[in-house]
């Protein structure tokens, strides 16, 4: 029997691959009450400036950062002369003396200073309005599809509502005040920071902020321009706007950050050019919004509206715990997580850390820089997928700075080529192993961090970008290690020495995920090479010392060995299981391709148990997609979406924040970004050179549709599933290339040319 198209679909056929296709559900957060905590907050971002809009009502409090703003200053975190102790600590962890090992590391080895630097808060906006301590018809919420955060309440019988919005064309983060009567706008505006060293001055409708630094050399100055159609005047450190029906604040912040070698920026003239040349409020909603969505439009996931839909954000995440029946949650929190994306990581900015741009602390919780051993690669696992590509470019030009700093720690560090980078990297681009021997050590962040360079290429096809970005700074890597592999004694393998095995087990000779992802930097590099058509000798040197890398092991309790020695601890609980990125992000053990490796990698995961911190749970809802275990994905998903405040309590454990921030606790936003790369890579997965079409599709999603999702091979995939099955594909071929299709046991290839779409129904018939 022929398949037949829903008229549904053809419909959505029609809405494929235009900028402004909106979903039928609302993609809003949004709440009754005014947040009480920094965690309720909902948050605003334009890559540079991110802002928390609190939604008080007698006081409304903006909590706003500015990227740059980190201690310290200008320096080489490289130990002079480290390699001279090389030999010394292999030689004692051949001997399993690991103790000793640790401890000449820590005197000889490590990074100087010890420590990298924080990233730091900026400031406070307070919006004072006398005689609004009774308030009703209270709501506030963040709109996804305008990226506009807005509060609307009645208080003295007059209507007032608020937005805000952080413009990346305008460089400033604007907040409107409206009052539904004219005249009836009166509060005033004031600015303070957590700062122990600040100056705060005034003109007639400006007030500027200095902070600075207390352990490094940076300063940076915020100003606040205020306009409206009322009376406005300055006194006492801050501005009073009287009689208005509209006012509008407008932000600019810089600091005196230049690049991670240069501190002479000149925040005070930056910041007046910036509010000089930023449009009024409209004519920059405008052209914030064109920017915003054609970045937010490409993609569409549309899942069934059920009940628990129309309760406000902080019930229905309390509800999901016990009525998990909420399809359309998933589809908020995915597109929640592409909003964050776009507001901490646009071009010309830093990357995203460990909070975004979001943090309202001076020392907050790992100084919120950047970990390279899992975090800072998770932010941007959906950037490709979810049509985000220029997102990622941040990260890349991070790459190039710690290109530099990471060839200096080669030298002194390990007498070696090519650079590298341990598990954390800040502002100023530190590369040498921090904090402690017992895993500070650990020589593979650059080494993940260049294989996001190749992972760019396999989604775009961008030639070149592998050319002229890619391929250089991944040879780099590689080079490294090529250097830096030696010979096991015990096993004559080549072996990853010394190391850690994130962050579990202390100082090692060998673990099992470095080896991973050097095999799988080896794999790229060589095809990149073959692509170019280069450096033939170079890419066959790699292959040959791969194939020499010890490989992966099979423990004697089925599992998959961390190390290269079988102690691993059943009973072990923690939260880190970096021996299996083999599995995800990588893909060298697969169900189809090697089955008895994925059953030790499961039993891995088993042994560590679903519970877990935010980012953890996020990474085990990949593992389990990737398993092709649909119901533990979703078992894992139910965990990352346990509320960590219910009814007001603080609960234990990891999840989210009432505002949907991902929880460690505290918190740190790459649960976000890897829980949503979790949940797409339920309906398609493309690390095998096909398109796999819903691989592990969970029974709480039966229906659904997508648009925009970006895979490997230069494709672009939009389908919809009724019952747990596909009724209709759209391949659009960016590329040319030959698509390979999976779905269930049934496998395709259709040749394609660039620019065209190709339509299929849920039998993988190509439809004419």
């Amino acid at each position: 029997m022929r398949f037949i198209i829903p008229f549904t679909f053809f419909l959505l056929l029609i809405s494929f691959g235009t900028a402004d296709a909106q979903q039928s559900q609302p993609l809003k957060l949004w709440y009754k009450k005014p947040a009480t905590q920094w965690e309720e907050a909902l948050p605003i971002g334009n890559g540079a400036l991110a802002a928390m809009i609190y939604g008080g009502v007698a006081t409304e409090q903006i909590q706003f950062n500015e990227e740059t703003l980190w201690t310290g200053e200008p320096r080489s975190y490289a130990h002079k002369g480290a390699s001279a102790h090389l030999a010394t600590i292999r030689k004692l962890l051949d001997e399993g003396k690991q103790k000793e090992a640790e401890a000449l590391a820590n005197a000889e080895f490590m990074s100087q200073p010890m420590r990298q630097m924080a990233y730091q808060a900026f400031g406070d906006i307070y919006i004072d309005m006398p005689g609004h301590a009774k308030f009703s018809n209270y709501k506030r919420e963040l709109d996804l599809a305008t990226a506009t955060a807005k509060v609307s309440y009645e208080a003295n019988g007059v209507g007032y509502s608020r937005e805000a919005f952080a413009s990346f064309p305008a460089k400033t983060i604007y907040y409107r005040l409206n009052a539904n009567q004219k005249g009836k706008l009166n509060f005033s505006v004031r600015v303070d920071a957590i700062h122990a060293k600040k100056e705060i001055n005034t003109t007639e409708n400006e007030l500027m902020l200095e902070v600075y630094v207390e352990n490094g050399v940076l300063s940076g100055i915020a100003r606040v321009k205020v306009t409206t159609d009322g009376q406005l005047k300055s006194s006492d450190g801050k501005l009073t706007v009287a009689n208005a029906t509209s006012a509008t604040l407008m932000l600019s912040a810089a600091t005196t950050y230049v690049d991670y070698q240069h501190v002479n920026g000149n925040p005070a003239a930056k910041t007046a050019e910036i509010l000089r040349n930023a449009p009024a409020f409209e004519p920059a909603r405008k052209e914030y919004l064109a920017d915003y969505q054609q970045l937010f439009n490409r993609f569409y996931l549309d899942l069934p509206q059920k009940a628990n839909a129309a309760l406000p954000t902080d019930e229905r995440l309390s509800s999901f715990k016990t009525n998990p029946d909420d399809p359309a949650l998933l589809a908020l929190y995915v597109q929640y997580a592409r909003y964050l994306l776009i507001a901490s990581s646009r071009p010309g900015t830093h990357p995203a850390n460990l909070q975004g741009k979001w943090n309202h602390k001076l020392n907050p919780s790992w100084d919120s820089k950047y970990t390279v051993n899992i975090n800072t690669e998770m932010n941007y696992w959906p950037a490709e997928m979810t049509n985000l590509s220029e997102c990622h470019e941040p990260l890349f030009a991070m790459l190039k700075d710690l290109s530099k700093t990471g060839a200096e720690v080669a030298k002194e560090h390990y007498n070696a080529n090519g650079w590298l980078v341990h598990h954390n990297t800040d502002v100023w681009r530190g590369a040498a192993p921090i904090n402690a021997s017992n895993h500070g050590i650990w020589v593979t962040g650059g080494a993940w961090l260049s294989l996001h360079l190749w992972e760019h290429y396999r989604f775009t096809q961008d030639k070149e970008f592998l050319k002229n970005t890619a391929y250089p700074l991944m040879k780099g890597a590689a080079t490294f290690f090529l250097d830096f592999l030696v010979k096991d004694p015990k096993s004559g393998f080549l072996i990853s020495s010394p190391s850690n095995s994130p962050e579990n087990g202390g100082l090692v000779a060998g673990p099992t995920m470095d080896h991973q992802i050097i095999r799988a930097l080896f794999k790229a590099c060589a095809e990149s090479a073959a692509i170019l058509n280069t450096d033939k000798d170079f890419a066959e040197k790699l292959k040959n010392t791969s194939a020499q890398i010890a490989p992966n092991h099979i423990g004697k309790h089925g599992q998959l060995q961390e190390w290269m020695t079988d102690i691993d601890d059943t009973t072990s609980h923690h939260r880190h299981v970096s021996h299996l990125w083999g599995v995800y992000p990588g893909e060298e053990i697969t169900p189809r391709a090697t089955p008895d490796l994925t059953k030790a990698a499961m039993k891995s995961l088993q042994y560590r148990g679903d519970d877990g911190t935010g980012w953890s749970l996020a990474w085990k809802i990949n593992y389990w997609a990737r398993f092709l275990d649909g119901e533990h994905a979703y078992t894992m998903i139910r965990k990352l979406f346990t509320p960590v405040y219910d009814a007001g309590q603080k609960m234990s454990g990891g999840g989210s924040y009432p505002n949907l921030f991902d929880a460690h606790p505290p918190f740190q936003i790459d649960g976000n970004f890897g829980g949503a790369a979790g949940i797409l890579e339920t309906l398609v997965q493309s690390h095998l050179n096909e398109l796999d079409i819903l691989p592990a599709l969970p029974k709480a999603l039966p229906d659904g549709h997508l648009k925009g999702l970006c895979a490997r091979g230069g494709f672009e995939i939009s389908m919809e599933w009724k019952q747990e099955r596909l009724t209709g594909l759209n391949i659009l071929s960016k590329a040319g290339n030959v698509c390979k299709i999976r779905y269930g046991s049934k496998t395709i290839s259709v040749p394609t040319t660039k620019g065209k779409t190709y339509r299929f129904d849920g039998n993988l018939v190509l439809l004419k």
